[in-house]
């Protein structure tokens, strides 16, 4: 096994704001789900990749990462396998190892509408600006 690759790469936007609970231990723990579009020949769609990060980046989504930001996301593959109504169900998710944000400032955040600031009239330099009592228009060049 040592040439398998389990890595998981991605760019989506969050669906809703992350959730961040703390372990019995006290680490973080941050979960959230990214919608990652793709396209096709003739069809395209939306699939959503549930994520989940620990410790230290775990804080840093927590705190940082809000509905409708978009973000770049690595990590692994994993699958929780559980029983519901006597059915086996799995779920994938991806535990991140590295998170970056993308877009501006505030991507993915309402603007309220700014008013233009208006411009500063500057005043006329004055005549004696150092340069030995003579103004550029006396300059040959």
């Amino acid at each position: 096994m040592s040439n398998d690759l389990n890595q998981w790469s991605g760019i989506g936007r969050l669906g809703k704001d992350p959730e961040t609970r703390y372990s019995a231990g006290g680490d973080a723990i941050t979960s959230f789900s990214i919608a990652c579009g793709w396209k096709s020949k003739d069809k395209e769609g939306t699939e959503w990749v549930n994520v989940t990060a620990f410790g230290k980046l775990a804080e840093i989504c927590g705190e940082y990462l809000k509905k409708g930001k978009q973000v770049f996301i690595q990590g692994r593959l994993t699958t929780d396998k559980y029983e519901k109504d006597g059915v086996t169900r799995y779920s994938t998710k991806v535990i991140a190892d590295r998170m970056q944000m993308l877009g501006g400032k505030d991507d993915g955040e309402e603007r309220p509408q700014r008013a233009r600031p208006q411009r500063v009239q500057q005043s006329a330099p004055s005549t004696d600006s150092g340069q030995g009592g003579f103004e550029d228009d006396d300059i040959p060049f």
